[in-house]
C-alpha cells in the first residue's frame, strides 16, 4: 500500500464540538482502481478533490454503490471498527448485482484500517461521538455508451459526527411514490435508490414531517423502511419488522438489533407489516413503540406517523423500554463497556 501523508493537518483549526453530520472529513482517503480487469496498488493520500472528465460513466448512468459504517473510541481510548465484514459483504453484493467488480476483503479491511489509524485523532469526545466511515465505488470509464463501466475506482473517506436526531421523529406514510420495485435495486445500496426518494422526500418535509414510511410499490399495502432507515414496531409486545424480500436493504444495525433482541429472550418477528395493522394499532394502543434503525443513527424513536393527512402519535419512551435497552447494549458493545459474544468489533488502533 502506498501512503502519502498530508504536510498539516486540518484538525487543530476544526470544531469538533459543532459538527453538521457529513460536513467535515479528515485527512487522508484511500483509492483503489481496476484497471483491464485487475485491483491495482491501493494508495492512502490526502482528502481532495477528485478530477474526472465530462463523460465519465458514472456521472450519466449512475453506476455506483456505498456503504455507511462507523468507528468508536471504546472505554481504553482505542478505536474499534463495528461489524466491518458484514459491509464488506453487503457491498460485494451490490457490486455483483450492479455488474461491478467484487472488492478483495483483506484490502479493504486492512486499508480502512490503517485509515483509521492515521486519522483517529479525529474521532471526537463524547457519549454519540463517532467516525462515519464512506466506502464507496463508481464507474470510472470516459464513455456515454449504455454498458457496464471497464474501470472502477473504490475510495473510502471519513466524518466525524456526532447525533444524527436530536429529536423523536415525525413520519409521513407515503401511500403515492415508492421506493424500490419488486426484481429492482431495493436490496443494495446503490446511489439510484436514494435519488428517487429525494422528491417525495422533500414534499414530506415540507409538511413538516422528517422522514418518510415507504410502502410497497404494488400496492401500498406493507410498509418497508423508513426513509433511508429499517424500521421496527412493538405490535402487542412483539418486537416487528418488515421481512427482507428484495425490495428492503438488509442493515447491519437492522440484523444486530434483531440478534440482541432474540439474545434477550424478547419475542422477536419478521414479517410483511401492513399499513392498517400499524395505523389501528397505533390508535388502539396496540403498537406502543416505533424507531428508525441505521448507521448513521442507530436508534431514532419514531413519535409521530402521519397517515392521510391524521397525526397518529405513539407513546413517549420510558427508560425501561425495550427500544432504548437495546439501544443502550448495542452502544455498550461498540465502545467496550459490555463483552463482544458476538465478535463484532475489530479493533483498529
Amino acid at each position: 500500500m502506498d501512503i502519502k501523508r498530508i504536510e498539516r493537518s486540518r484538525l487543530p483549526e476544526t470544531d469538533l464540538e459543532n459538527l453538521k453530520f457529513g460536513r467535515v472529513f479528515t485527512d487522508h482517503m484511500f483509492l483503489m482502481d481496476h484497471v483491464d480487469g485487475a485491483w491495482q496498488r491501493p494508495q492512502i493520500m490526502p482528502f481532495g478533490d477528485l478530477e474526472l472528465s465530462p463523460a465519465t460513466l458514472v456521472l450519466h448512468y449512475a453506476q455506483t454503490i456505498f456503504e455507511g459504517m462507523k468507528a468508536y473510541r471504546n472505554e481504553k481510548g482505542e478505536v474499534a471498527l463495528f461489524r466491518p465484514q458484514a459491509n464488506i459483504a453487503r457491498m460485494n453484493r451490490s457490486a455483483n448485482r450492479m455488474c461491478m467488480p467484487e472488492l478483495p476483503e483483506d484490502v479493504f479491511l486492512e486499508g480502512l484500517k490503517e485509515l483509521v489509524r492515521m486519522d483517529g485523532e479525529w474521532l471526537p469526545e463524547g457519549k454519540d461521538a463517532a467516525l462515519y466511515i464512506r466506502p464507496f465505488m463508481f464507474a470510472s470509464d470516459e464513455y456515454i455508451g449504455v454498458k457496464p463501466s471497464d474501470g472502477y475506482r473504490f475510495m473510502i473517506f471519513m466524518s466525524p459526527v456526532r447525533g444524527y436526531y436530536q429529536e423523536p421523529l415525525r413520519v409521513r406514510m407515503e401511500l403515492k411514490y415508492s421506493r424500490a420495485f419488486p426484481g429492482g435495486t431495493g436490496e443494495v445500496k446503490c446511489g439510484g435508490n436514494y435519488a428517487g426518494g429525494l422528491y417525495p422526500s422533500k414534499m414530506g418535509q415540507d409538511a413538516g414531517y422528517h422522514q418518510l414510511l415507504w410502502t410497497d410499490a404494488m400496492e401500498h399495502k406493507y410498509i418497508e423502511e423508513s426513509g433511508t432507515m429499517n424500521v421496527f414496531f412493538i405490535i402487542d409486545g412483539v418486537l416487528t419488522t418488515p421481512s427482507l424480500d428484495g425490495t428492503i436493504l438488509p442493515g447491519i444495525t437492522r440484523d444486530s438489533i434483531l440478534a440482541l433482541a432474540r439474545g434477550k429472550g424478547m419475542r422477536v418477528e419478521e414479517r410483511k407489516v401492513t399499513v392498517d395493522e400499524v395505523v389501528t394499532g397505533i390508535r388502539s394502543g396496540k403498537v406502543s413503540a416505533a424507531f428508525g434503525a441505521g448507521t448513521a443513527v442507530t436508534i431514532a424513536p419514531i413519535r409521530v406517523v402521519g397517515y392521510k393527512g391524521e397525526d397518529l402519535h405513539l407513546p413517549e419512551l420510558q427508560a425501561d423500554s425495550e427500544v432504548l435497552v437495546i439501544g443502550k447494549l448495542l452502544d455498550d458493545i461498540r465502545r467496550g463497556r459490555v463483552a463482544d459474544t458476538h465478535g463484532w468489533v475489530v479493533r483498529a488502533s
